[in-house]
């Protein structure tokens, strides 16, 4: 194939005029055209993936077409810069063709000590093909949180909430926890006093679930109502009251705080008390002479 291209390519600049065949003159041309053929080739699988995503309204086809689309730009803009290379030493006089054979022979050779890289590329090629992981996923991976910004063969470019970009490769990756595959759920644990009547905090519960999923400019963003569980443990200073919210994918935080604030206000009108840890002190008054 390469010979095929390479026949071609010189027939176009033998027509050329001899300024042309200035060897430092073709290598610029082939940086320049290599260049263009990358900004192309991507503009186009740009414009494929663009079109697929609006053909369906699925926020989970939408992510993993653009994970996929990430991944074949990456091959894609490999495949081209080795031609490019290979064009280049080729226009300056170099054969290629023993460096292709010593490559073979040092790519066996080092083949047996890139462990490390070959798990990346199969545990990547796994990850990817399986849609554990997509582009825009909140996911927990290697004692780290945050948004996946970009996944390919080699490594996970995760963003956690302080901004903060963690590189991890694919190779590290042993438990992958996916918080938005498909929809979400926020968990409350709400701690109310002893004297508190356990019915009256759930009736509570129920009202503000009920108002937010009428009333709520979020409330699109809830899937069902208000899973109440009841009384759940006993605290040191409150009784522990769960309940969870199930949302679309990454709106688990924004609806959390939200029903919290309403909660809050909730329980100050009816006087449920939200008991908090309080400490006795006790002071010794006995002076001593």
């Amino acid at each position: 194939m390469f010979e095929f291209i390479e026949n071609h390519h010189n027939l176009i600049f033998n027509t050329l005029p001899t300024f042309f065949h200035n060897k430092w003159v073709i290598m610029t041309i082939n940086i320049v055209f290599f260049f263009t053929f990358v900004k192309l080739a991507n503009f186009f699988i740009d414009k494929f993936a663009n079109k697929m995503i609006t053909y369906k309204d699925d926020f989970e086809y939408k992510k993993q077409l653009i994970t996929l689309k990430s991944i074949i730009k990456s091959i894609v803009d490999t495949i081209i810069i080795i031609l490019a290379v290979m064009f280049i030493l080729n226009g300056l006089g170099v054969d290629i063709r023993p460096i292709l054979t010593a490559a073979g022979v040092l790519g066996v050779a080092v083949g047996f000590g890139a462990k490390r890289f070959f798990e990346d590329i199969i545990t990547g090629l796994s990850l990817i093909l399986e849609g554990q992981i997509r582009v825009g996923d909140y996911i927990e991976v290697s004692g780290h949180e945050g948004v996946v910004e970009k996944i390919d063969i080699k490594l996970i470019k995760l963003r956690d909430m302080h901004g903060r970009v963690h590189y991890i490769r694919n190779g590290m990756v042993d438990t992958v926890v996916n918080y938005t595959r498909e929809f979400s759920y926020y968990v409350f644990d709400l701690g109310v006093a002893y004297n508190e009547n356990i019915d009256k905090v759930i009736n509570a519960l129920t009202e503000v679930d009920k108002d937010f999923r009428e009333n709520s400019s979020l409330k699109q963003f809830v899937i069902e109502p208000m899973e109440i569980f009841g009384l759940d443990k006993f605290d040191d200073s409150a009784i522990i009251i769960k309940a969870r919210v199930k949302t679309l994918p990454m709106k688990q935080w924004v609806i959390g705080r939200e029903y919290n604030k309403r909660i809050k206000e909730k329980f100050d009108a009816l006087n449920i008390e939200i008991p908090f840890p309080q400490r006795t002190l006790h002071i010794n008054q006995n002076n001593e002479n």
